[in-house]
């Protein structure tokens, strides 16, 4: 039944932090449809409001809580936007709660494991896909962490408060924001594309370049060129600025919110559902909330990264708040959430947002020395002192190599040698596939100068999900990790890369680099960045899938697409000429490269012959656990569609 009035339940203090929520809506999902065993599942949407205390041990490394505003009780409050789809009766669920780090206030849970049609407020049949996720008894959750997503319903997003110095006056600091136009434009803004800006302090100097290259010279442009637009949200000048250049402006803001509680929330809000804690009606979800697995993708699961790092997955009463933790195309990278004016949508790519404190080191999981610096330290190294280590899956494609460092991620500092995974990691590549999954036809795209890779590995994603299930349920080991290795001659540098000569295609020549950054003494310390842009350090070396002689990837999980091809798959994808700069890499997306038609008949006959290929292909993959039975027809029809494709 929906509940369009809000109604106000519980509002006594937990120990969990989580004191009370406002539901606003509680209704049936898809009139009542039952999945499998679990049976009926029911949507509850609301607020949820928490308490800190700035003091407790739990809460030491949020930047600038304590220079938050606190209640009468000493506890600082903040309140964040939450959806969850349990079984109507919890004791069906499967005692998993699913949790996804909303990727920039979206949901993308079940377009990614239910084949469903992507939506941030699903309703239809479409929309919840095949009911993978609900056959299998999971409950979903999410929780708002991002405080500058717009307050834009249905988007997920937290409001927490502003920090102010000890005597109470404003704090002010230094803030970069840059910008890379594929157009003719006249004005930026400060924030990440749509996101919340920090906007310029009135009267305070500012600074903005242009240069071709991203290690390139800076330009200064004079200050009688360019100005703020009358909010200080943005920069313009009149006379426009160029396709394909990068454009920074380095300026002071103040009123830093206190970024870091989106992390504590997420942390609070799952230990309240796990303990029963949890203010009612969301005690009740006890029975389904045994265990909890963390999801997030791209900038979310560089966030899962940070909260393992920053020591977040144990609770204030010393618990482990995720029992598993899947970060998905996150690359080698962390990210921009518990600094002062930091900017959480802030990523890293080979030609858009440069130089943030998002690759910074350590990168694996395992303690490992830079040589350089002399710091010692992995991503799991607090969870191993507080023994709250969950099992993790790192999935990353090809593309990750190129554009998100993912090579430091297990390779050695100097790039030399593989680096041990920790023994309850598991690492998946997808081997010739983009930031995520491919389709055919391979989308045009005007901005790439190649068509977009169609590598579609949603089948491997799905595939893996009763792996972790059974893995953080019932302790039985997932399939063995697969990924390209230094030993195997599977990474080199870019420089040495046998990509073969086809016509009219231009191979890369850079990727993403990364570089020792210094943002200041207190940066890692205390969050505070004194120095915008960073110092700039020796670079760390990046290494890139090795390709075969027609140009696909030697090592990582291959799809049966990958496997037995009709096309040269790749991690990469250029400029189109149209939008500047096209030597450099296009955000996120591969390329696609049919075979010549004699090529695949000497090579498969007919598409009988292949179709026998792509199955035997599969076959040894569902064996290996890494594909579900259930979509083996799906990936025959893909096949057919390819076939004819390439054919045509």
């Amino acid at each position: 039944m929906n509940l369009r009035a809000l109604f106000l339940l519980s509002s006594f203090v937990l120990q969990a932090a989580l004191v009370r929520v406002e539901i606003s809506e509680r209704s049936a999902i898809l009139d009542g449809k039952a999945f499998g065993q679990a049976g009926t599942y029911e949507r509850m949407v609301g607020k949820a409001y928490f308490a800190v205390d700035p003091m407790a041990a739990a809460n030491q490394d949020v930047v600038n809580l304590k220079l938050a505003p606190r209640n009468s009780k000493g506890l600082v409050e903040f309140y964040a936007d939450f959806v969850i789809f349990s079984p109507a009766d919890p004791r069906k669920s499967n005692g998993t709660l699913f949790f996804e780090v909303s990727n920039r206030g979206r949901k993308g849970l079940l377009a990614t494991f239910n084949s469903a049609t992507g939506s941030n407020d699903p309703r239809t049949a479409a929309e919840f896909g095949d009911g993978l996720l609900m056959e299998q008894g999971f409950t979903l959750a999410w929780l708002g962490w991002q405080f500058d997503v717009p307050r834009e319903a249905p988007l997920m997003s937290v409001t927490v408060p502003v920090a102010k110095n000890a005597d109470g006056t404003p704090i002010r600091g230094v803030v970069r924001s840059d910008f890379v136009p594929d157009g003719a434009i006249t004005s930026f803004s400060l924030g990440d594309r749509l996101f919340f800006p920090y906007r310029a302090a009135a009267g305070a100097a500012a600074t903005l370049t242009e240069r071709s290259l991203a290690n390139g010279t800076r330009r200064v442009i004079p200050r009688e060129q360019w100005g703020f637009t009358d909010d200080r949200g943005a920069v313009r000048k009149t006379s426009g600025f160029e396709s394909g250049k990068i454009y920074e402006v380095v300026y002071e803001s103040q009123d830093p919110p206190v970024v870091g509680l989106g992390m504590t929330g997420i942390r609070d809000f799952i230990a309240a559902l796990k303990s029963g804690a949890a203010p009612t009606p969301l005690a009740a979800l006890a029975p389904a909330a045994k265990r909890a697995l963390a999801f997030g993708s791209s900038q979310s699961g560089r966030f899962l990264r940070t909260f393992l790092y920053q020591g977040f997955n144990r609770d204030e009463q010393g618990k482990r708040v995720f029992d598993g933790v899947w970060a998905n195309v996150a690359g080698g990278g962390r990210g921009n959430f518990n600094h002062q004016f930091a900017q959480p949508s802030r990523d890293a790519r080979p030609f858009f947002n440069f130089y943030y404190a998002t690759d910074i080191f350590p990168f694996t999981d395992l303690r490992q020395t830079d040589p350089i610096t002399g710091m010692d330290d992995g991503i799991l190294v607090r969870a191993q002192r507080d023994n709250v280590v969950p099992k993790i899956f790192y999935t990353n494609s090809a593309y990750e190599y190129y554009g998100r460092a993912a090579s430091l991620m297990h390779t050695t500092v100097d790039g030399l040698h593989d680096a041990p995974l920790a023994p309850n990691t598991r690492l998946y590549v997808m081997a010739g596939g983009n930031h995520g999954p491919g389709s055919i036809p391979p989308p045009a795209n005007p901005n790439t100068r190649y068509a977009n890779n169609g590598n579609d590995y949603q089948w491997v994603m799905r595939g893996l999900v009763p792996a972790m299930q059974r893995w953080i349920a019932d302790d039985i080991a997932p399939p063995p990790s697969v990924y390209p290795r230094v030993d195997r001659g599977e990474l080199a540098p870019i420089t040495k890369i046998r990509f073969p000569k086809l016509p009219g295609v231009i191979a890369p020549a850079r990727v993403h680099d990364v570089f020792r950054l210094d943002f200041g003494p207190e940066f890692r310390t205390r969050g505070i960045v004194a120095f915008e842009p960073p110092k700039m350090g020796a670079p760390f070396p990046i290494l890139v899938p090795q390709v075969d002689a027609e140009g696909n990837d030697i090592g990582g999980l291959k799809t049966p697409q990958v496997a037995v091809p009709l096309a040269v798959h790749t991690g990469w994808n250029l400029r189109n000429p149209a939008i500047g700069s096209p030597e450099e890499l296009f955000s996120m997306v591969g390329s696609y490269f049919p075979f010549p038609k004699q090529t695949v008949t000497s090579r498969y006959g007919n598409q009988a012959g292949y179709l026998e290929k792509v199955r035997s292909a599969a076959r040894k993959l569902i064996d290996g656990r890494y594909l579900l039975e259930r979509d083996l027809g799906k990936i025959e029809e893909l096949a057919r569609r390819e076939w004819s494709f390439v054919m045509k």
